[in-house]
Formats: structure tokens, C-alpha cells, sequence
């Protein structure tokens, strides 16, 4: 918590504006945030100064997990995190490749577990890291991206969170999480929660020991129609506490979460929190 709020200060206190092309908003605006969380002591790294709903990060990351394309499919997993982009972006609802209502295009997952090669073919990023880590290999490239330059025009958002690392000492599975842009106010806590659990996933599905995640940010932002809830209520809020994220230790490979798991099987304890705080949404 501490690091998340000293963030927003640093914003804040530090911030320049800048005025987001695609928004058309002005952002205050820093460049290299560093985060560590500590999952090998199961801190979730989930705000307290305002109510955060862990549900639909979490279901957003299992849909990414399963290659998922369509914000319906989002849906019924539990999270509307999609449906804007999907439907209400003006430059993609005028793009020729969208397929119809709540399609994506080949974005996030779609890349990690699809992504297509100049003869054909596909890769998928997941399953080889996933295949190598069970037998204990790092080959230093254990890696799932979502950034494909050669595809941006096939989807409705650019990967904000794009590329997760992989890295092995012994028994112990560390994450480096890379992030080229961060709305800090929303996007960061959904941002967050997600490194934490894919690490503690890809872990317990290989048999290996999660040690710390580190989520490094280029681009760290609060809207400017953000800025006053930010300064005036909830950086004056106290922060509670970590949480504790329990997951279904029946979870034991890539298979079960790409087919049986639901947000039944996560279960967030000791959770603490100020009010909920109506931060506006950019598309």
C-alpha cells in the first residue's frame, strides 16, 4: 500500500501534463515506477483506501489465460472490464476487422496463447513457459507477450500491461511484470492484483515456490478529471493492513484453468477497506 500511495504523491508533487491522443484528456504524468510485491508471504497487494473489486482482475486474467477475444466471454467469467473498448471505442467500431458486438480482436490473450508466425503457425507463449518451468528449466527467454507491433490494427487496444518474464532460482519462480502506461487510480489496483495471482498460479500449476513479483511501469498517469478524488479523499484515507489471496489447491495445471476454474476457486481474507471511490473512466 505504502508504495502504491507514494505513487500518487510523487504524481502528484512530481507529475507534468500531458495530453492524451486518444482520450483527448490531460494526464499529470511521471516516467519509471517500480513496484515489488511479496507473494512468497501472500501480501496481496490490494488497495484499502478505497473498496477494490479483486473479482474482476482476476477473472480478466483468466480470461487472458484462455486466449479469450470477445467481452462476452469476459462476461461470464465476471468482469465487464472489456465491454467499453469492445463496443464504445469510436476508432474501433469504425475499423474493418472488427467482427461484430464485444469483439476485441487479437489482443492480450489472444497473443499469449495465438500468436501467428510469417509461415502459418502459431505459438503459444503460455504453454511453452508453463511446460518448461514443471521440468525445472529457465532458459532465460521464459516469456508471454502481448505486444505485436504487426497486429495493432487487428485489435481495439494496444497491450497496456504487455510483457511478463518468467525467472528461476532453484525452487523459487519470480515475475517481472513490464507496463507501458498506467492510469494509477483505476487501472493500477486491477494491475497489481493480477501480477500477484500469475505469479502464485504459474507457481502452484508447476510445483515451484512463488518469491517476489516486480512490476516496473514507463508511463504512470492520473486523469485530470481524477486528480481532485485522488488528492482530497483518498490519499487522506489511512491504509489497512495486506489481504490474503487463497487459492483452490486443486488448481494444478494449464488445463484446469483454461476449463474448470471460476472465481469460486479464489478467496480474498482479512480484507480491509475505505469506501469505494466512482474514479471516472477513460476509453
Amino acid at each position: 500500500m505504502q508504495q502504491y500511495l507514494d505513487l500518487c504523491r510523487r504524481i502528484i508533487d512530481e507529475g507534468e501534463w500531458v495530453t492524451n491522443q486518444r482520450t483527448g484528456k490531460r494526464c499529470l504524468t511521471v516516467i519509471n515506477a517500480d513496484l515489488t510485491y511479496n507473494v512468497a508471504a501472500n501480501e496481496l497487494p490490494l488497495i484499502t483506501t478505497r473498496q477494490s473489486y479483486w473479482k474482476a482482475a482476476i477473472a480478466e486474467l483468466l480470461g487472458y489465460i484462455r486466449g479469450y477475444d470477445s467481452a462476452e466471454d469476459f462476461r461470464k467469467l465476471g468482469t465487464k472490464s472489456w465491454d467499453a473498448n469492445a463496443n464504445d471505442n469510436d476508432a474501433w467500431l469504425a475499423n474493418p476487422c472488427r467482427r461484430g458486438v464485444d469483439d476485441m480482436g487479437r489482443v492480450y490473450g489472444v497473443q499469449g496463447r495465438h500468436w501467428r508466425t510469417p509461415e502459418g503457425g502459431e505459438v503459444d507463449q503460455l504453454a511453452k513457459l508453463v511446460d518448461n518451468l514443471s521440468r525445472g528449466i529457465d532458459d532465460r527467454g521464459e516469456l508471454l507477450s502481448f505486444y505485436n507491433p504487426g497486429e495493432f490494427h487487428l485489435g481495439c487496444l494496444r497491450p497496456c500491461m504487455h510483457t511478463h518474464t518468467f525467472s528461476l532460482l532453484g525452487d523459487t519462480l519470480y515475475l517481472t511484470s513490464y507496463q507501458r502506461s498506467c492510469d494509477v487510480p483505476l487501472g493500477l489496483n486491477f494491475n497489481q492484483v493480477q501480477v500477484f495471482t500469475l505469479l502464485r498460479l504459474i507457481a502452484q500449476i508447476t510445483g515451484l515456490k512463488p518469491g517476489g513479483a516486480y512490476h516496473k511501469i514507463v508511463n504512470a498517469h492520473i486523469y485530470e478529471d481524477q486528480l481532485q478524488l485522488m488528492r482530497d479523499v483518498q490519499l487522506k484515507r489511512e491504509p489497512y493492513p495486506l489481504p490474503r489471496l487463497e487459492i483452490n489447491p486443486d488448481i494444478r495445471t494449464l488445463k484446469d484453468l483454461e476449463t474448470w476454474v471460476t472465481l469460486d476457486d479464489f478467496k480474498v481474507e482479512g480484507y480491509r477497506h475505505h469506501p469505494a471511490i466512482a474514479y471516472p473512466f477513460s476509453v
